[in-house]
């Protein structure tokens, strides 16, 4: 039989629409789930969620839940990742409220700048941990990665450890629908090739499936961006949990200077680089709708709805509404043990998949996936300049990388310092100054760095 261990099986709602994917597949239906969190609550929330869910798919999945995490993880054939270390609060507060004080303001903070610097030194730990873990009682297993910073997570993973990972994200994908919506083409009838690292990959191809063979779209991106003011406005509600409404001007402009479309959304892009977030320039901020603590905004919101929406969850007579996700994992473990050839889009080290982007650092490409495993494909070189826009962020990811793996406090200096929107913001006493103090009042959540 096989296993599957959801590991912070907390987040119920992701939980929830993971196994429903993976129980939709008949040849799943009586798989072993096992969850796990260290919130006990939480858990026996999703435990009674993950019951109502298989029923209501006409599932006989075996169920189990503990706050053990070897326990779930021992005999695993697959791992799903899905936690927060640290939380909302304080993690998250931490992250955007000392920056503030220094007049650095971010948008989501779970990437890269300060704050996904420290959400990797607080996170990379735990996942080496539970990576030493699955060495001694599921060496074999596939780890399914969804926690960021992605890629500074598997990049440690990659490094340290021998189990097999995928790094896995939506932004591919969801960006290719919203593009294709746009223009007004089925995404049934999209094909692309898409590169780059997370959250900084890039349509390479665009194109339409037709009778006729394929057909480019990057004419049509063109025709919509200049006839679009700015900013451009999303209609509809974000799956990620953002508001409707929200700026896509960040992307379409980079779009118009760069010759590619990125991946992943305006407010997330903006605070990657060192041209939208500037002190007393409130003027760029209206230009291009960006959203300044959008990420605390969701948390509130999520936080403010959970008990209303638990409630509802585990009313004895309420219903489970099971829609099929846009996520990876389901159709990557169905792959793996039934053979059917997918592509799906990883986050994976580059092991010789980008020419121009370093060797070993965590790339985001198209991997074939089958009853051999998962395979990357080699993409070559990409376009000069976006390879060298995603060298900045790899600077920032190599040297966090280093720090969480060495302990050398001096590091996390060095990545803040070459980190775009930062060093855009602060002088370098200003940088070391915020490094202690976010260090400092961390605490415990982060090893100690000498």
């Amino acid at each position: 039989m096989t296993k599957i261990s959801f590991i912070g099986a907390g987040s119920t709602v992701f939980a929830k629409n993971l196994l429903g994917d993976i129980l939709g597949y008949p040849e799943f239906s009586d798989v072993e789930i096992s969850l796990h969190d260290i919130d006990a609550e939480r858990l026996a929330t999703s435990e009674i969620v993950a019951n109502k869910t298989a029923a209501a798919l006409g599932a006989n999945p075996t169920i189990s839940s503990s706050i053990d995490r070897r326990e779930s993880l021992d005999g695993a054939d697959y791992v799903i990742t899905m936690f927060q270390v640290g939380g909302y609060e304080p993690a998250t507060v931490i992250d955007f409220d000392i920056p503030k004080e220094f007049g650095l303001d971010q948008t989501i903070a779970d990437t890269l700048g300060i704050g996904g610097i420290m959400r990797g030194l607080r996170t990379i730990p735990v996942l080496l941990d539970m990576a030493r873990d699955m060495e001694e009682v599921c060496g074999d297993a596939t780890l399914l990665q969804y926690v960021n910073p992605m890629a500074m997570n598997c990049w440690a993973l990659s490094r340290e450890t021998s189990i097999n990972t995928i790094g896995l994200c939506h932004s591919v994908q969801h960006t290719a629908a919203q593009l294709a919506g746009d223009i007004g083409v089925p995404v049934d009838e999209l094909s692309y090739r898409c590169a780059g690292i997370n959250h900084m990959a890039f349509y390479l191809d665009f194109a339409q499936q037709t009778a006729d063979g394929l057909v480019d779209l990057y004419p049509k991106i063109n025709e919509f961006a200049a006839t679009q003011p700015a900013p451009v406005r999303l209609d509809a509600e974000r799956s990620d949990g953002g508001i409707d409404g929200l700026s896509d001007a960040v992307r379409y402009d980079m779009y118009r200077r760069l010759g590619y479309f990125v991946t992943e959304s305006s407010e997330h892009f903006a605070e990657y680089v060192p041209w939208f977030i500037k002190q007393g320039r409130d003027d760029l901020l209206d230009q291009y709708g960006v959203p300044l603590d959008e990420y605390p905004r969701r948390c509130e919101r999520q936080i403010e709805g959970w008990e209303r929406m638990r409630a509802d969850l585990e009313a004895p007579d309420s219903a489970i509404d099971v829609k099929p996700s846009v996520e990876y994992g389901s159709a990557i473990i169905h792959s793996m043990e039934t053979g059917e050839p997918r592509v799906v889009y990883g986050n994976v080290a580059n092991d010789g998949l980008i020419d121009n982007l370093p060797d070993g650092c965590c790339v985001e490409v198209p991997c074939v996936v089958d009853s051999n495993g998962i395979q990357p494909t080699k993409i070559g070189a990409i376009p000069p300049q976006l390879a060298a826009l995603m060298q900045t962020n790899v600077n920032v990811q190599s040297l966090t990388v280093e720090a969480a793996l060495t302990g050398r406090r001096d590091h996390v200096y060095h990545a803040a310092m070459l980190d775009p929107h930062t060093a855009a913001e602060l002088d370098l006493d200003q940088i070391w100054q915020l490094v202690d103090r976010m260090l400092e009042a961390h605490g415990d959540m982060i090893p100690t760095l000498s």
